[in-house]
């Protein structure tokens, strides 16, 4: 199966802009992410786990409110139940598995945008 870029949804939240990629499996999803300054949304996922690729750039990601350091070529993991934010600007590939649904997710808090890096 092929999924080209056009069948993808355009969307944007929290300082992020999306790409979601209709792959139609109740095993796994995948996004295109991309961040200028930071995803100014705490939240975690009841049930998916999140592998975030970083394609290209830098950021910090805080995973339960732990500092972790990301570049290009790093994979960030975060299991279901993690509290995610990032801040960076960074190209991203995310797969979830189990695939996101948006009754799983769960809003921690709102991150104020002068956070530093």
């Amino acid at each position: 199966m092929k999924i080209p870029r056009r069948n993808a949804k355009a969307t944007s939240k929290h300082g992020i802009n999306l790409l979601v990629y209709p792959v139609n499996r109740k095993e796994v999803g995948l996004v295109h992410v991309r961040v200028k300054k930071g995803h100014f949304q705490e939240f975690y996922d009841k049930k998916s786990t999140f592998l975030y690729y970083i394609v290209k750039g830098k950021g910090k990601f805080y995973l339960n409110r732990r500092p972790i350091s990301a570049k290009a070529t790093d994979i960030i993991v975060a299991p279901p139940r993690t509290k995610i934010y990032y801040f960076g600007n960074m190209d991203m590939i995310l797969v979830t598995t189990p695939a996101w649904k948006p009754e799983n997710e769960v809003h921690v808090r709102f991150i104020k945008k002068t956070k530093k890096i």
